[in-house]
């Protein structure tokens, strides 16, 4: 990297020649630079530095002086305080550098120091810890950097508002070798949650303040600001939430950079994209603050009503079901206790439904409520006729690990036909599930998973017409190597015990095959048959996928997949059924969009398209 390189006549004219076909250009009059002596981090931190001098706007003279200027700036970041530049002029914009680096500056004395109430709060003990530099080691500005942007930065998220640097140096000597680091951090006090103040509510108070992930005293914790407005929209009663902390003194805080964009607390507060972020709104008011005796921060909360009436149309299409209609009308709220109201209605050939839910949100809105569902649904898809009514009423309970419990009791009366044998049954049973859907993105997800365990029991001894146990189960995984290799995996069992499967209804009977069960084989297929050769459900069925997607541009992506199962009344493996194929999945603004063309190995000569919109959980 040191050694003196010299340039004949020769080789001049031929990089003459490669140059305007070697060099990006950045402008019309922007310097391309050829370096040579360094490479790396260092190289490509000069370029950066050099890529918007505009040629036309110095003279010869105050062009190199300008390309060194920069050049050497960009060196320092790295330690390199007195390198050798040797400069040469190929055309106005042109330029080759030839750097002789020179001996690296290195730390002799490094003093972090914190004092105040933040000295004793782990966050900062550990930026302190993960600091990369030592004394003897190479001079790199950056980390320096970060660590003071990292104080700064915490003590906002954390609640110091009179913090302040009572020294930061960073003496360097390049004669020496050497620089001698200070840092002073003084906190100050933090500051606590002082009293909540809540503006333009609909909704009683008190079922706002039961979500509220503080109490006055509290430290205080910008995260737990972002956390209530995050909450707060969540139970959709609103159509605006601003969560903010009152400042009412003056001493100045943030200060935007040199050049535009955003004020440093901004990256500080999305450096752990997992946490809920703090509006730019909460932040920018702690824009001043003075030293006072008093340390609690009142908290504003204002809210705006959302709409009371909320439709929504849904137009899609799947190879299972054809053509698709969906109309939605939602009440968020209907009372001032939060209670809301769904109806769904759904239009395809084979099936047509209608259902309703009022939720009756309890303390904690968010995780605890009862439910009422009613609906009635008519089905005719081959050996399939069904029309049902129900109602049902839940209890649901989510845990603090994302799982929800749901204890429900559900009667229904069914009118149906399955195979050639119809009846008509009246059903009530209990039954309890217990789900969890992780996600991230949601619109396509490079990473989640979902369960869900559910145990039903009817019994003729309370009035039911049929007696029966039936539990099913279902996880489906997404995981992704890198950026283009994604990953899914699906299976899905489910039993029923009991001694008259004729009064079963359809809906509680197992099939497979389909776009989301056994590619290659129609929708619902799958199953045992009767004398006839009709379609009669399974009292078993097991169902498996495993699929690998590979990112081919963009938001396009090719698959390959295989897919196992079957619905039975004896589960065994020789029962299985087999498809594997080849898709094409593409990201659109509305969703997921699939193609799948699938072949079933018990079928040589048969292969089957599989077309569907949305996302797979």
């Amino acid at each position: 990297m040191g050694r003196q390189r010299r340039w004949t006549s020769a080789t001049r004219r031929a990089l003459y020649i490669a140059l305007p076909l070697l060099c990006v250009a950045h402008g019309a009059a922007a310097v391309d630079a050829t370096i040579e002596g360094v490479s790396g981090a260092v190289e490509r931190n000069i370029q950066a530095y050099l890529q918007n001098v505009d040629a036309e706007q110095y003279t010869d003279v105050r062009l190199e002086g300008e390309i060194r200027r920069r050049t050497q700036e960009a060196m320092r970041v790295f330690g390199y305080y007195e390198p050798d530049i040797t400069l040469e002029r190929a055309t106005a914009d042109r330029v080759w550098l030839e750097i002789e680096p020179g001996p690296q500056v290195k730390i002799e004395t490094l003093s972090i120091n914190i004092e105040g109430d933040a000295s004793n709060d782990p966050p900062f003990q550990d930026a302190i810890d993960a600091f990369p530099l030592q004394e003897g080691d190479v001079l790199r500005h950056a980390p320096w950097d970060r660590l003071r942007n990292q104080f700064s930065g915490l003590a906002i998220e954390r609640g110091y508002f009179d913090w302040g640097f009572t020294d930061r140096r960073m003496e360097v000597r390049p004669y020496l070798q050497s620089a001698r680091l200070y840092m002073d951090f003084n906190s100050g006090p933090r500051y606590q949650f002082g009293r909540t103040s809540i503006v333009g509510s609909h909704i009683e108070i008190d079922r706002l303040r039961r979500i509220q992930p503080f109490e006055a005293g509290d430290p205080y914790l910008a995260e737990n600001l972002a956390r209530y407005n995050q909450r707060l929209g969540e139970t959709g009663w609103f159509r605006s939430v601003s969560v903010r902390p009152r400042l009412e003194t003056a001493q100045e805080l943030v200060i935007a950079p040199p050049g535009g964009g955003d004020p440093w607390w901004s990256e500080a507060t999305s450096t752990q994209p997992e946490r809920p972020r703090v509006s730019v709104a909460a932040l920018a008011s702690v824009l001043s603050i003075s030293s006072t005796t008093d340390t609690r921060l009142p908290i504003d909360v204002n809210v705006e009503p959302a709409d009371r009436h909320q439709f929504e149309v849904g137009i899609g299409y799947a190879t299972d079901v054809g053509p698709r209609l969906r109309f939605g009308w939602k009440q968020p709220w209907i009372n001032r206790f939060g209670h809301s109201l769904d109806h769904d209605l759904y239009l395809s050939a084979p099936e047509q439904r209608f259902t309703g839910v009022y939720n009756v949100p309890l303390d904690d809105p968010l995780r605890d409520s009862y439910r009422l569902q009613y609906g009635v649904r008519n089905i005719d898809d081959s050996d399939t006729r069904l029309l049902e009514s129900s109602v049902e009423v839940a209890r649901r309970w989510q845990f603090d690990n994302d799982w929800v419990q749901t204890l429900y009791l559900r009667t229904s009366y069914v009118d149906f036909e399955q195979g050639g044998e119809a009846d008509q049954v009246w059903l009530l049973y209990p039954g309890i599930q217990w789900s969890r859907t992780r996600t991230r993105p949601q619109r396509f997800p490079l990473w989640g998973d979902r369960q869900q365990f559910s145990v039903e029991y009817s019994d003729t001894v309370w009035g039911s017409d049929a007696q029966f146990t039936r539990l099913t189960g279902d996880t489906e995984w997404i995981r992704t190597i890198g950026s283009d290799n994604r990953f899914l995996g699906r299976l899905s069992v489910g039993a029923i015990e009991t001694d008259d499967f004729s009064k079963l209804p359809p809906s509680l009977r197992f099939f497979a095959g389909g776009d989301r069960s056994v590619r290659g084989y129609s929708f619902e297929s799958l199953s045992p048959r009767n004398e006839e050769g009709r379609l009669r459900g399974g009292q078993q069925k097991i169902t498996s996928s495993l699929e690998y997607q590979r990112r081919v541009t963009g938001d396009w992506w090719g698959a390959t997949f295989v897919d196992s199962g079957n619905a039975f009344d004896n589960w065994g493996p020789d029962s299985l059924k087999t498809g594997a194929g080849a898709g094409v999945r593409w990201i659109s603004p509305v969703g997921p969009i699939r193609l799948d063309v699938a072949h079933p190995f018990d079928h040589e000569d048969d292969w089957r398209l599989h077309f569907s919109i949305g996302p797979e959980f």
